[in-house]
């Protein structure tokens, strides 16, 4: 253990709380910019209409189908929870020690309740979960969620790139573009982190071996690509539940034209803003001529997701408080 003297702790107390005040108000303005630019939008369009924006909105979500569409995504959730749950237990089979994919769905399920307001929360909450039901050090296992999450923007932007490439010849907006040289820069940095974690570049420096690194310091190529690979299906599902669920809500668009759209949009999802408005707004900003089915679908689409992800959570809820409180 290493001490810390009082003067230094109070220091790194008020560093920690400026990034944090920092943070909240960058992200505040995010979301204050994302409602300002829905609201001009569909006011514009509802007065296109010769409607208020009320009647506008009425409107749009009097066309949906929405029976077909709940049962999709019932499936959908359904479907992503089992596959999150297998890349959550393999990770900590790399990395920790032999989990069973049943002992690990109670942990899970319980996470995505606290997921409603942040993702990353939500692993953390797994993190503590395992280490007081299962002794599992906290570090270590705090070093797999790192590891996930990482993994995770690497896999949205490999299957970006994959997109653009499939979607290039439709009408893709200019700034797409950046996605390919966004990746090479990627690909640059990703090397240059296995590398280092592999002891070949700076092999003096200690960094590597703290323990909340421990999963990167043990993590190989395959790891990398397993986690890809099982991970992957989640994508390709949602990209044809996504094409369907659009339908359904009167917007025409191809398999291999959202291929291009939506890791992007996911991309979006990820900035913890109120009833993902970062997310909403990037499906209006990229289908501007559908701007009210967008909204409209945006929001039910990301909340409905996060919000039966919790119910699912809430039917595993008591088996999780059992095993915790019994340990």
């Amino acid at each position: 253990m290493t001490e810390t003297t009082p003067t230094t702790a109070a220091e790194g107390q008020v560093a920690a709380r400026k990034p944090n005040k920092a943070g909240r108000l960058v992200f505040l303005l995010i979301t204050l910019g994302c409602f300002v630019y829905l609201y001009f939008r569909l006011n514009g369009a509802a007065a296109r209409e010769g409607l208020s924006l009320v009647d506008y909105m009425v409107q749009v979500f009097a066309n949906v189908q929405w029976i077909p569409w709940l049962l999709l995504m019932m499936a959908y959730s359904g479907l992503y929870f089992l596959i999150d749950t297998l890349v959550v237990t393999r990770a900590l089979n790399w990395f920790i020690e032999p989990v069973k994919y049943r002992d690990i769905l109670p942990i899970r399920a319980s996470a995505y309740i606290i997921s409603v307001f942040n993702e990353q929360i939500g692993k953390g909450a797994m993190a503590y979960y395992l280490n007081k039901r299962d002794q599992v050090p906290g570090w270590e296992v705090g070093s797999v969620m790192l590891f996930i999450m990482f993994c995770e923007m690497f896999y949205l932007l490999i299957w970006a790139t994959i997109g653009f490439f499939v979607s290039s010849g439709s009408t893709l907006p200019e700034a797409f573009s950046l996605i390919p040289i966004i990746a090479l820069g990627a690909l640059a940095f990703f090397v240059v982190w296995l590398l280092y974690f592999r002891g070949v570049i700076l092999p003096g420096n200690q960094l590597r071996n703290r323990r909340i690194l421990h999963a990167f310091k043990i993590a190989t190529l395959k790891h990398y690509l397993l986690f890809f690979l099982l991970r992957s299906p989640a994508l390709i599902t949602a990209v044809f539940v996504y094409t369907i669920a659009l339908n359904l809500f009167g917007v025409e668009i191809s398999v291999l034209n959202l291929l291009g759209y939506l890791p992007v949009i996911f991309f979006a999802a990820t900035v913890p803003t109120p009833m993902r408005a970062a997310a909403i707004t990037f499906w209006v900003f990229l289908f501007p001529e559908n701007e009210g089915q967008m909204a409209a679908f945006g929001f039910v689409q990301h909340n409905f997701f996060i919000l039966f992800n919790a119910l699912i959570g809430a039917l595993f809820w008591r088996r999780a408080q059992r095993e915790l409180f019994n340990s």
